[in-house]
């Protein structure tokens, strides 16, 4: 029975160091800085007749250096890749107008190119460490935000020029006319700085593109996809793993990463996946909301009426100097149809669209977001632990206004919360191991007789108040949560460059320095260190020596596949650590009562009828 129990308790701790290992070998890993595109002003173009001009609002936007022309102009269109399995980067017009709406969270930069959303900077998170300057959102891009699409709904694309009809501090309404024969009209509108946080979001702006038919004649209007902008890797050391597109049918929820458009991997050798790049991926399935995201930012549109799929595609960025492995990002769009336009109707396209950063407390506010918009967060699996963490955590640190504090008084309350069911284990395990030399005895005596031997242990078991599956439930404990904890760091956007001693970033391992080129990451050296001391405090139920070998081991293992890991883990796992520690320090030194007389055994296979002493004599 020991031995049954020891096994199933060092299956589940097999099973995590193989999921760290695969987590490890997927996870961050040093890549190369990205270098931004140099902005280039295109060359004269013959103005179209797509669009109707106005006159501009000049004192309401931001001209760029070069003047804006009265005539609608086209944009230089970057030419795809070769192999057509990356979608083109498109530099901003530096002709363009660009207006500028902002409140206390975010600068959106819209442009008359389109009538769309370059990029969005999001005040509250700087770009590198200590730095002023604020992240900004789909900076290096495929298309604006919410444009449409090259090639969806030509005469409206990107390389369209919009009349600027309005403007004001929150609001920018665009104009164009289609074909003579249609007027198009896109309205942004953002949330002011002061408004009620229960009734808007600031990170949130709200779109509708009007389509108003100016014949007497029913007008066809194309399927068009909108863009949902392009996510790059958020610096130098991100791979780009987190990279995705993301969906929400309403039912279900998924997400394309951009290794399933990358093609290979193991999988595609026995036939599932493909091999090849794939230039693209269709979803048509009906969209409540579409996203695209990195590691802690994310673009979400979520339609008045849902979408009709979601179409997602990979990005190569320009290779810094010296290299040549170019980093690679995502971008996505999402489709819409209109019904023909009666003469001198109109139809409109309305959409929520938030621009801004994974927070769960933020995103999980069912009176603003009322679709699951935080599933964007990706917490998997064990996302009830995940989701559960995070609130405290969050709660913590509005009094403690420190996330390493927040972590650590966290941990504590959940091991406080516990204590009982822990005591019991540890204590279960404790006299676990004092009756294995009896154990020893019927497994010898009763080798030949499983059944007669099973009956024996369970005897025992009962009489010395033993919990067969004790020892093992400290560890059952601790994994789902050591993994959600894990999974909440991969995209929680409060830790990125939350200091805590002598780390800078609590989403980052805690590199102090390098002995021969190898990271010294501190914090999971420690972690290593309670492990090893908890392993040896705890009593081993098991006599068998390659069984307390093994076990004795996987404080190492641990340690191993977590040494790179955001030191937030570390910590957390640290902090486990030291409290049972002491706490089993304290079971340890506890005046266990004595166990009842020595080992009985069923004879005749009754329980209870019969029993003999087989201790055996001195």
């Amino acid at each position: 029975m020991d031995k049954k129990n020891t096994f199933i308790g060092a299956l589940f701790l097999a099973a995590a160091a193989f999921a760290f290992y695969y987590s490890a070998k997927h996870g961050p890993r040093p890549a190369p800085p990205i270098t931004p595109i140099t902005q280039t002003a295109p060359a004269a173009t013959t103005p179209s007749t797509n669009t109707a001009t106005g006159p501009e609002d000049a004192s309401s936007t931001t001209p760029a250096p070069a003047p804006a022309s009265s005539a609608t102009t086209a944009r230089p269109v970057a030419q795809p890749a070769p192999n057509g399995v990356f979608a083109p980067l498109v530099p901003t017009d530096g002709s363009a107008r660009i207006v500028t709406l902002g409140n206390d969270f975010i600068e959106a930069r819209l442009s008359d190119f389109g009538g769309a959303i370059e990029n969005v900077a999001f005040k509250k998170y700087p770009a590198v460490e200590g730095s002023t300057e604020p992240f900004i959102f789909n900076e290096e891009h495929t298309e604006p935000m919410l444009a449409f699409t090259q090639g969806s709904f030509p005469g409206l694309d990107r390389t369209t020029r919009y009349e600027i009809v309005s403007q004001t501090a929150t609001e920018v309404v665009f104009r164009a006319i289609w074909e003579n024969r249609v007027e198009v009209t896109r309205r942004y509108s953002i949330v002011p700085a002061g408004a009620p946080a229960d009734k808007a979001d600031p990170y949130q702006l709200r779109h509708e593109t009007t389509f108003r038919n100016l014949t007497d004649q029913t007008v066809a209007l194309p399927h068009f996809q909108l863009s949902l902008g392009t996510a790059a890797p958020i610096n130098g050391s991100d791979p780009g793993t987190h990279l995705v597109t993301g969906y929400n049918t309403g039912t279900d929820i998924d997400f394309v990463t951009r290794a399933n458009l990358q093609g290979g991997g193991l999988l595609s050798m026995v036939g599932i996946g493909s091999r090849e790049p794939i230039p693209f991926k269709d979803t048509p399935v009906p969209l409540v909301w579409a996203s695209v995201e990195n590691q802690f930012f994310t673009t979400i549109l979520t339609p008045d009426v849902p979408a009709r799929g979601l179409t997602s595609r990979r990005v190569e960025f320009p290779s810094p100097a010296g290299t040549t492995r170019p980093p690679v990002g995502v971008t996505g769009s999402a489709g819409f149809d209109i019904p023909a336009l009666a003469a001198n109707a109109q139809a409109s396209v309305g959409m929520d669209f938030y621009a801004g950063p994974k927070e769960f407390k933020r995103l999980s506010n069912g009176d603003i977001f009322k679709h699951d918009q935080d599933k964007v967060m990706q917490f998997g699996f064990f996302r009830i632990f995940s989701q559960l963490l995070l609130t405290i955590m969050t709660a913590v640190h509005s009094v403690v206004p420190n996330w390493g504090w927040a972590i650590i008084i966290t941990t504590l309350s959940l091991k406080l919360v516990f204590l009982p069911l822990t005591l019991s284990a540890s204590k279960s395990s404790k006299r676990m191991q004092k009756v294995q030399p009896q154990l020893k005895e019927l497994r010898e005596k009763y080798k030949d007789n499983p059944q007669k031997m099973q009956q024996a242990t369970m005897e025992i078991f009962k009489a010395n108040r033993v919990n067969p599956v004790g020892g093992c439930l400290p560890v059952l404990i601790t994994i789902p949560f050591f993994f959600g904890f894990y999974r909440m760091l991969m995209s929680t956007a409060e830790l990125r460059f939350a200091p805590f001693l002598w780390s800078n970033d609590l989403s980052m391992p805690d590199t102090v320095g390098h002995l021969l080129g190898f990271p010294i990451n501190v914090m999971p050296i420690l972690m290593g260190v309670t492990m090893i001391v908890q392993m040896h405090l705890t009593p081993q139920p098991s006599v068998d020596n390659a069984q307390a070998k093994m076990f004795k081991f996987m404080p190492y293992i641990f340690a191993f596949f977590c040494y790179n890991f955001p030191v937030a883990l570390s910590l957390y796992s640290t902090i486990n650590g030291l409290f049972t520690i002491g706490q089993q320090l304290i079971i340890n030194r506890m005046k266990d009562s004595p166990l009842p007389a020595p080992v009985v055994a069923a004879r005749g296979g009754k329980s209870g009828k019969g029993m003999k002493n087989v201790t055996p004599k001195k």
